[in-house]
């Protein structure tokens, strides 16, 4: 019996109709850009498996320092006790994250971070004796399954039968130059009110909205009225940190920085699930106080495993490398060529990029999940190409170590299929 046979007996995949999608395919081994299935065939990985494998798989690099760190610690509760990988990550990230970023805190995945943010910013302001139980949001957001996650989302798909369950949220269109003047009005009408604890946004790019693209100094001049009226601000760049934007963080592209990260995906390299939420001193100093009751009473029982914590500092020794940011440019390149050559294809409505991330709208209607869209999906698997169009935008998010044939064969199986 197969892997995939055996499969549909017990498992339950994510964002699965199983009545209308019983197979999946099984994968028995992956290496650099590139998934081999259970019958030999490989596929190039377009989408780094869901933004997390950025610098390929099963790197020899994080395995080696995985593996070494397996036989010294594996895990002992953070509650109460620390240890060196978790001491050595903080160090290496301190050195690439926005100089206002102090503090770390951890979860487990890109959901959970973006809770524990939600969290902490409502209890920010508790702490100091203001109740604020509202949250500003973008439209078209998505920030993960979790309750506080879906409540800041803005996806009906996912969150359609729960919304009666959700915290309080206001809304703002994503700012463009034509409709500025009306959303910042709006969002001023909504921070008067003195109810927002947090304005939550993905900086720049809006990756589950079909990697909607916007400009950073419309997103830096509403964190800088937020922080007028002391509202945090807070960056969930589980998708766009770590290079793919072509600066180590998409929050690097702003002038006023956020006040918490949620940091999640590409963090550990894709080998083990992790999640960080980071936060300045000022966020931090409003639980620091003689009251217990102030303390942030929220704990995961993996927080700061020292297998991810090794990963996560692996990977960032190759992220700052001459050959991964020189990788990084290099598809950055590629991109633009491909664009250049496609952007007028009258089957093409609009094409965005920014770093390593190219999105092509195509001029048709699609359906999130209909059957245009699952044909297309097993047209590129079938080339041998794993993308996964969101709705009608086909998105290529490839790992940094993609070399340029592999590049070039994505692009061919696009153009072919336009």
């Amino acid at each position: 019996m197969s892997l995939q046979e055996r499969d549909q007996k017990h498992l339950w995949h994510p964002l699965t109709q199983h009545k209308l999608h019983p197979k999946h395919l099984a994968i028995k081994s992956a290496k650099g850009a590139l998934l081999f299935d259970e019958d030999g065939k490989s596929y190039i990985d377009g989408i780094a498996s869901w933004y997390t494998c950025m610098y390929g798989h099963c790197h020899p690099y994080i395995i080696q320092k995985v593996t070494e760190q397996l036989g010294k610690l594996d895990q002992v509760v953070f509650s109460g006790f620390t240890h060196e990988p978790a001491v050595e990550m903080s160090e290496k990230l301190m050195k690439i994250l926005p100089q206002n970023q102090q503090k770390i805190f951890f979860s487990d995945n890109g959901s959970t971070s973006v809770d524990v943010a939600i969290k902490m910013s409502l209890q920010y302001h508790f702490n100091q004796g203001e109740k604020r139980a509202k949250i500003i949001a973008l439209e078209d957001a998505f920030h993960g399954d979790t309750f506080g996650a879906m409540s800041v989302s803005g996806l009906s798909v996912y969150n359609g039968p729960f919304e009666d369950f959700l915290l309080t949220i206001d809304r703002i269109d994503v700012p463009t130059k034509e409709n500025f003047e009306t959303v910042k009005a709006q969002f001023i009408s909504f921070l008067k009110t003195g109810e927002v604890a947090a304005f939550i946004f993905e900086p720049l790019v809006q990756g589950a909205a079909a990697m909607k693209m916007y400009d950073a100094k419309l997103l830096d001049e509403l964190i800088a009225i937020a922080k007028d009226y002391n509202v945090l601000a807070i960056a969930d760049e589980v998708m766009t940190g770590f290079g793919k934007t072509g600066k180590y963080f998409a929050s690097d592209y702003l002038e006023n920085k956020p006040d918490i990260l949620c940091l999640s995906k590409s963090l550990t390299g894709g080998v083990v699930p992790m999640a960080l939420t980071t936060c300045t001193h000022k966020v931090y100093d409003a639980f620091y106080a003689d009251e217990i009751g102030k303390g942030f009473f929220h704990g995961h029982t993996y927080s700061a495993n020292p297998l991810g914590c090794t990963a996560i500092s692996a990977g960032i020794d190759l992220l700052v490398s001459e050959e991964m940011q020189a990788n990084i440019k290099r598809i950055e390149l590629s991109h633009q060529g491909f664009n250049e050559k496609i952007k007028a294809h009258p089957k093409v409505k609009t094409t965005r990029q920014i770093g390593v991330i190219f999105a092509l709208e195509l001029a048709v209607e699609m359906d999130r999940y209909g059957n245009l869209r699952d044909e297309l999906f097993a047209y590129f698997m079938k080339n041998g190409v794993c993308l996964r169009p969101l709705g009608n935008t086909i998105y290529i998010l490839p790992p940094f170590v993609i070399s340029d044939a592999e590049l070039q064969k994505i692009y061919e199986v696009i153009e072919n299929w336009l």
